[in-house]
């Protein structure tokens, strides 16, 4: 398949990039300085610059673009940034889409559209909570739908905390660990809805492949963690003590306003990837963090 990426350059992209090519995909690559290859195609989602014709003939659009929620302190400058980098790289593709129709788009998301759920559990049937990661979410997806209209099968995947050592939020908290300094986050009882990062992109290519999936799709685990279980799991399988608890408080201070998705509760099911028959390698927290530990 010819497989265009935006966002190709981050933590799941390029990890996907690199498992598309090793299956033997035709993988094009956005990027936003002048191209260097021919895998190449330049694309400036902010001033809306793409020109569709390089998109010509292709079987699959992915859009993975968006600045890190956890990469800046969220300042009313970067909360702008996180939402528009978002809407804007999802609504140009949405659009190139509709016009190149592939066979589908895949419009990245996240289980922010949830917001706090405490010990509730949810799936892709749950309507969109409240607060700021919540709103972003429902715009983001919104930004896809000129490809829905023009009867592209779109696929919005509402992506967890991916285990990945290289980013993400478990790549600040394994050196802490290593060092024997881990300890739960607040009360430890928030639920957080992860998922290993070779699930994440084989859930990627399941529904690529699978032509009866369409709309959101929740890529967590079937089993979510509290973040107390997550800290035992941790210390198995790295053989440390988790210590103290960091209070809230802290948290508060150190993070600011992002210190509420680090202590808020998302306990996402993926009742989708479930229903499809989809087999996770990675279905619990301790078989999680184990890819983590390997070299």
């Amino acid at each position: 398949m010819r497989i265009v990426i935006g966002g190709s350059s981050g933590l799941i992209g390029t990890e996907l990039v690199d498992s598309l090519r090793k299956d033997g995909h035709e993988v094009l690559r956005l990027v936003r300085r002048k191209p260097t290859a021919s895998s190449e195609i330049y694309w400036n989602p902010a001033a809306g610059e793409l020109d569709f014709t390089e998109l010509a003939g292709c079987d699959v659009i992915i859009n993975l673009a968006g600045a890190g929620v956890g990469d800046g302190r969220w300042t009313d400058k970067y909360k702008a940034l996180i939402l528009s980098s978002r809407v804007d790289s999802t609504s140009l593709l949405a659009k190139a889409a509709a016009e190149v129709k592939p066979e589908v788009f895949i419009a990245g998301s996240a289980i922010g559209w949830y917001g706090e759920t405490a010990d509730r559990q949810v799936d892709e049937t749950t309507p969109a909570g409240s607060g700021f990661l919540a709103d972003v979410v429902v715009a983001w997806e919104k930004a896809s739908e000129p490809a829905k209209a023009a009867g592209v099968r779109v696929v919005n995947i509402r992506t967890g905390l991916v285990a990945a050592k290289q980013g993400g939020a478990w790549s600040r908290l394994l050196p802490i660990f290593k060092l024997g300094a881990g300890g739960k986050l607040g009360s430890g009882k928030q639920y957080w809805s992860f998922i290993s990062m070779r699930d994440e992109i084989a859930a990627i290519k399941f529904v690529i492949s699978n032509p009866k999936i369409s709309g959101p799709v929740n890529l967590t685990a079937p089993t979510p963690a509290t973040n107390a279980e997550v800290t035992k799991a941790m210390s198995k399988v790295f053989n440390r003590p988790s210590l103290l608890p960091v209070p809230a408080f802290a948290l508060k201070t150190i993070l600011g306003e992002f210190s509420q998705e680090v202590l808020g509760s998302a306990r996402v099911i993926p009742r989708v990837l479930l229903d499809a028959g989809f087999v996770f390698q990675d279905p619990n927290i301790e078989s999680a963090m184990r890819t983590l530990a390997t070299k």
